[in-house]
């Protein structure tokens, strides 16, 4: 016991940093790769998704079906993220997949959207309705009163190759590609799988 007792009396403020600093270090080399290509809980912010999701609700971002990550620091600013390397894995999104992505010059700002456009495709909105090819969609997740006003009458635009044209399901309340354009792959961070907050809302993200 009086051995013990002389250890730690030994410990200095240093020593004491060092470990705390040793522990941080072993967190971020276990949690940095976690959150980058494996999952992340986000929040909804705002209510472009109305009808999907609802401000405030948190929802469960899955990695594992694409992701893209800057080789950045959490902490870093905004200029230096954006100006880091991307490392993208997995596949591509569907139609109609629920993601959360950035947009050019703006930082580390998530959105979420749905992507209806994949690349190659012509979109355009008619009265709210959308249109995919030529095929109408009536994307039922969508309430009526968002189809009017706006720019709820759109295109018809193509989506160059290695883009992806994103709308909020509030048409009405959405900073999308109808203002920023079509955005690539490397903006794409997840999918959208699951809200799992407030737990009496829980359930899935169905994609249509």
């Amino acid at each position: 016991m009086k051995k013990d007792m002389k250890e730690k009396k030994k410990k200095t403020p240093a020593r004491e940093i060092l470990e705390w600093a040793l522990t941080v270090a072993a967190a971020l080399v276990i949690c940095l790769p976690i959150r980058a290509f494996g999952f992340e809980l986000m929040r909804v912010d705002g209510s472009s998704m109305e009808g999907t999701l609802a401000d405030g609700e948190i929802m469960f971002v899955s990695k594992f079906d694409y992701a893209s990550s800057w080789l950045a620091l959490p902490w870093q600013d905004d200029e230096t993220k954006e100006s880091a390397p991307c490392l993208v894995t997995g596949g591509a999104p569907e139609r109609f997949d629920v993601v959360a992505c950035r947009y050019p010059g703006r930082g580390g700002t998530v959105f979420v959207k749905r992507v209806v456009g994949l690349p190659g495709d012509v979109v355009e909105l008619k009265s709210g309705y959308l249109y995919v090819n030529g095929e109408k969609y009536d994307e039922p997740y969508v309430k009526d009163e968002y189809r009017a006003g706006g720019r709820n009458d759109f295109g018809p635009v193509t989506v160059p190759e290695g883009r992806y044209f994103v709308l909020g399901d509030h048409r009405n309340n959405s900073n999308d590609s109808r203002y920023v354009g079509a955005i690539t792959r490397d903006m794409i961070l997840g999918h959208a799988r699951t809200v799992v907050f407030p737990f009496d809302r829980v359930r899935g993200i169905a994609p249509r």
